[in-house]
């Protein structure tokens, strides 16, 4: 058996180029230092990723988007051998994504890794966060019960109330005046096809930039002289780390769908009132709540335009910092982009428990 794997290794060896590969992940290190546990939040990240694509394709066999699409999450759910397991799986995994890459947006930026040679890292970074709150969004339509139906129905006010063109968008976005079959449709092609087509590239270019630029380290270890600084090999060393990380997120993931399985309400009916304290996911409250503010200030659709135009200023200048502080020399910059770092964590926190609070 030995021999017949090292023919087969050497085969495969000779034309990918396998040596080269474990050539490059031995030259490879990983700093180590007291921040070194910020670095394993984008492998988890991509864990639970991995976790939504699995767990998405065993779904799509059953579902039937459309006039049908609560009968057959209903089947999946209640008929199907452990068909309430897998989409458990893959609502908690989405939850889960967003937060680790939420955590994992942070620890880069106080890290300051968005820094030059970085800077297309962190613009790549904030697409594929963009891109997993439309998923998260998108997908909570498509089991068409009640609180999926409300809950959309009230997200869709946030791009309605944009200036101009929002109403249009919506419009395009419902696939009519209101929300129905036409837009499970939309969202099921949104989520299944034109999100993933553009979410996978820049996640492959994402995870090229990391490997070509290696990780960031903090700004106390930068100021240390090179012979102080202690790393670790990727291959082997940090990948089994990096391996029992994945395996502790497995198993978190595994008992909060099998203890806490996502529930499936009554099936959407657009004549009945709105369930009691109706909200978007944790994800959107934030904004959630500052229009609702912005509407209670100002009268009419001045304050949820406000609303709107503060949110997209602020993601402007999130966006902008790697220009703003462009390297370690830039003291005063630095601070102040610190500061700002503080402000934005500090307001999406509160106007999110406040959100919650006011339901």
């Amino acid at each position: 058996m030995k021999t017949l794997f090292t023919s087969v290794y050497a085969w495969v060896d000779e034309r990918l180029g396998l040596e080269e590969i474990q050539a490059f992940a031995r030259k490879k290190r990983v700093p180590l230092h007291a921040q070194s546990f910020w670095y394993y939040w984008g492998g988890i990240s991509l864990f639970f990723f991995i976790m939504q694509a699995v767990t998405g394709v065993l779904l799509m066999v059953y579902y039937r988007p459309g006039p049908d699409a609560y009968e057959s999450v209903r089947q999946i759910t209640y008929d199907m051998n452990f068909g309430w397991l897998i989409r458990s799986t893959h609502s908690w995994s989405a939850n889960l994504m967003l937060g680790a890459v939420f955590i994992h947006m942070f620890s880069v930026y106080f890290m300051k890794a968005y820094r030059q040679p970085r800077e297309f890292g962190w613009w790549s970074g904030l697409a594929l966060l963009i891109l997993a709150t439309v998923f998260g969004f998108s997908g909570y339509l498509l089991p068409m019960d009640d609180l999926a139906y409300f809950a959309t129905k009230v997200g869709l006010e946030v791009p309605a109330s944009a200036p101009v063109i929002g109403p249009l968008i919506a419009k395009l976005v419902r696939g009519g005046t209101e929300v129905g079959a036409h837009t499970v449709q939309r969202f099921y092609t949104l989520h299944v096809v034109i999100l993933p087509a553009l979410f996978i590239p820049i996640l492959m270019f994402h995870l090229w930039l990391v490997q070509k630029h290696g990780n960031a380290v903090p700004p106390a270890e930068e100021n240390k002289p090179v012979a102080q600084r202690r790393s670790i090999p990727f291959f082997p060393n940090f990948v089994i780390k990096d391996v029992a990380v994945w395996l502790i997120a497995l198993n978190v993931l595994a008992v909060l769908a099998a203890i806490f399985p996502w529930d499936l309400g009554p099936q959407a009916d657009a004549l009945r009132p709105a369930p009691k304290g109706i909200h978007p996911e944790w994800y959107f409250m934030s904004q959630f709540q500052v229009l609702k503010v912005m509407g209670d200030w100002m009268r009419g659709t001045l304050g949820e335009v406000v609303g709107v135009l503060l949110f997209t200023g602020g993601m402007v200048a999130w966006f902008l910092v790697p220009l703003y502080d462009p390297n370690k020399s830039s003291g005063r910059k630095a601070r102040q982009a610190t500061y700002f770092g503080l402000a934005v964590l500090a307001v999406l926190i509160i106007t999110t428990i406040w959100g919650y609070a006011a339901l």
